[in-house]
């Protein structure tokens, strides 16, 4: 299960780096050979997005790989695929990233079965909250893998400690209000947010929205477990390639 590779990892580091990336962007043939770099840069573990038309938590650099990828024709079953190939080829736990729509459409059971066989150890769903999740979750035990649900800080405590009885694996924590790719302030005020979700789980705390230098990794050391980047890992590739994420990502340890 996630939160015990998390924990196992946490013996040799001290924070752990969580990539995103959309599968089919820039192509899939590209995403590959991105995923083999940011696994060469020494990154723990990986969400795969599955690539949807509207994807409402994600800002517009991400939003804009979205709608590349489609209009490239990826499709579901091609990020499955994609799954199966990079879950053999490399030795970290992947996850999928995606909204609700693709498993209503493709059905839960379904879903939670093939990404099993495809080796996807977690999933993602922004918008899906466990209180409409129930056959969400049945599904996803059913098939070892472990529905990670988000902590924002515009929740109250009282929401946090509900939403702690629905985690495994790890909760994800929203760095802010808004969408991915928005400047982050690294401040007292995050601080006290993680101690909250702290005082309500136990599970090991990842925290992403804004995570875009060594700098901001090295705040959340011995406050969040996993430090996810994404939308400034995109932004590098559309610059300056997949090699430059590679550096990008060495940088940050």
């Amino acid at each position: 299960m996630l939160e015990d590779y998390i924990r196992k990892r946490l013996r040799e580091k001290d924070i752990l780096l969580m990539a995103h990336i959309v599968v089919g962007y820039p192509s899939i043939e590209d995403s590959f050979e991105l995923v083999r770099t940011i696994v060469e840069a020494g990154v723990d573990l990986i969400e795969l997005q599955i690539p949807f038309s509207e994807p409402i938590a994600d800002g517009p650099v991400i939003l804009q790989a979205n709608q590349a990828a489609i209009a490239d024709s990826i499709r579901v079953d091609d990020c499955f695929k994609f799954a199966q190939k990079v879950t053999s080829a490399f030795d970290i736990p992947f996850l999928f990233m995606t909204y609700y729509n693709i498993l209503f459409k493709r059905g839960e059971e379904r879903f939670f079965a093939e990404a099993r066989e495809a080796g996807i150890r977690g999933t993602i769903v922004p918008d899906l909250p466990p209180e409409e999740g129930e056959s969400y979750m049945a599904a996803a035990a059913a098939n070892n893998i472990d529905p990670i649900f988000i902590l924002a800080p515009t929740s109250s405590p009282e929401r946090i400690n509900h939403l702690a009885r629905f985690g495994r694996g790890f909760f994800y924590c929203v760095a802010r209000k808004g969408v991915t790719g928005l400047d982050t302030d690294f401040s007292d005020e995050m601080t006290e947010f993680l101690n909250q979700c702290k005082r309500a789980t136990q599970l090991p705390l990842a925290l992403g929205f804004g995570v875009s230098s060594k700098e901001d990794v090295q705040f959340l050391r011995g406050k969040a477990e996993v430090a996810v980047v994404g939308s400034q890992a995109l932004r590098i590739l559309n610059a300056q390639g997949i090699q430059a994420v590679g550096d990008f990502f060495r940088g940050l340890k």
